[in-house]
């Protein structure tokens, strides 16, 4: 039997307690010579378990007077970093990102119908602005297009969604910056179905958002295949 290490347990205890609430965010946890006096173990095995807790980002460590441990809870980005190395350390195929994205992105454009801003159209906007500058560079529409996709996660208001559409953009983005196949038909297809979608985001109408937004994501993923030789997802046999 494998017993955990000490900093793995004392770890696990602040984890669940910052979880539960009991550590507020923006709180700081108690000083390291309070917590060696509370768990009676040893102030190397305490900065251990913090500095685990700071890797998962559950506290930011400040030095200096106003020094400490301080909580933060985990957001979007939390979600989409851990997307990312996983995309990256296990070097997930093109297509099954693509994939992804087109059972992902519908339901981002139907809640973002439903739940939108004002604040939430203008980065939509300015995205759509961004993309539609016909002398724009090739980095600069792949750039544009990945801040349109994340401001329709942000608009549907789910943090989830949000951190896997950040993460899968990045990835599509990194995948296709070499491609051949966005030209001037692409980049016009592009605008037209996101100023389609903007506009029943905009009109609060979710169906009409959910299939433009599933044409879009298809046809844009049908274009990238096209020229892209990893096609093929191998699926384990039965």
């Amino acid at each position: 039997m494998q017993v955990p290490k000490a900093s793995d347990v004392l770890a696990e205890d602040l984890r669940e307690r910052i979880l539960r609430g009991e550590f507020r965010e923006g709180m700081v946890l108690p000083p390291e010579r309070e917590l060696v006096v509370q768990t009676q173990m040893s102030r190397t095995t305490v900065r251990e378990a913090l500095r685990i807790l700071e890797v998962q980002g559950l506290v930011r460590i400040r030095t200096g007077r106003s020094g400490g441990a301080y909580v933060q809870v985990p957001g979007g980005e939390s979600v989409a970093s851990s997307v990312s190395l996983m995309i990256r350390g296990r070097q997930i195929r093109l297509a099954a990102l693509l994939e992804t994205r087109e059972a992902i992105e519908p339901a981002c454009a139907r809640l973002a119908a439903r739940y939108r801003t004002d604040a939430d159209l203008t980065a939509l906007e300015k995205a759509n602005e961004a993309i539609s500058v016909e002398s724009g560079s090739r980095t600069d529409f792949l750039q544009a297009n990945v801040d349109w996709h994340v401001a329709v996660a942000v608009a549907s208001h789910n943090e989830l969604f949000t951190g896997f559409m950040s993460a899968l953009s990045r990835a599509i983005y990194a995948s296709t910056d070499n491609q051949d196949f966005i030209d001037t038909e692409v980049r016009r297809l592009t605008v037209r179905a996101h100023r389609g979608i903007t506009e029943a985001i905009r009109s609060r109408d979710a169906e009409r958002a959910v299939r433009r937004m599933n044409r879009h994501v298809h046809a844009y993923a049908e274009a990238v295949l096209k020229v892209d030789e990893r096609t093929a997802i191998d699926v384990p046999g039965d």
